[in-house]
């Protein structure tokens, strides 16, 4: 396996919802046209090309031998408290990193990002930070963990009452209304979309680590 591979295999993928069912949760029964748990705590992820950053020795080359650190965002794991009206989801993660030559002690600090985002496009926060990772001398791989957080407000992730109605109401075969998907529907869409946040975390990466990460 090469040197590239070997820590690759690591990469993290979106994570799920967070948060357990409970009662006031929408859950959409089969037969109405789709099957949903909604949470008030926002779905945590990695979008896709930031999971992994690469380091070259000279910077500006591109070729697998130049390649000096490799490191990889995995293991999110993330814990919600929605009892309030705020509602305070915390992220941790792990950073897995492996480096070419193995002659000396070294660090190594990465920035990542942290994002809040409604409605699947709209940034509403954004936070930076930085994770040190630390090779000992003769030592290829190392790893070291990082924190993220956000804020939610309670109402704001709330669907209204009338769109809710909307979603979960028992359609019988025969009425004007059973063959009619609400999410069909705009106004139902754009209050999904309202009530919708997510929780975004990756590296920080340069305009060429970026394209790097797309192309290769």
């Amino acid at each position: 396996m090469t040197f590239r591979k070997a820590l690759l295999a690591a990469t993290v993928s979106a994570a799920a919802l967070a948060g357990c069912n409970r009662a006031g949760d929408i859950v959409v029964e089969q037969g109405v046209g789709i099957t949903a748990l909604r949470s008030v705590c926002p779905a945590v992820g990695v979008p896709d090309f930031t999971g992994n950053v690469t380091l070259f020795n000279p910077a500006g080359a591109r070729t697998a031998d130049a390649i000096d650190v490799i490191a990889s965002l995995t293991n999110v794991r993330s814990q919600c408290d929605d009892t309030a009206a705020e509602v305070y989801s915390t992220v941790t993660f792990d950073v897995l990193a492996q480096r070419r030559d193995t002659r000396g002690a070294r660090t190594v600090t990465l920035p990542y990002y942290s994002t809040v985002v409604r409605g699947g496009n709209a940034v509403i926060a954004k936070r930076l930070g930085t994770v040190t990772l630390s090779f000992a001398d003769g030592q290829d791989r190392t790893y070291a963990s990082g924190t993220a957080g956000a804020v939610v407000n309670r109402a704001a992730a709330t669907l209204p009452d009338d769109i809710r109605r909307r979603i979960t109401e028992r359609r019988r075969s025969g009425d004007e209304q059973a063959a009619v998907d609400p999410l069909a529907q705009p106004e139902v869409r754009a209050a999904l979309a309202r009530a919708t946040f997510e929780l975004l975390i990756g590296f920080q990466l340069t305009d060429d680590q970026l394209a790097y990460n797309a192309t290769r």
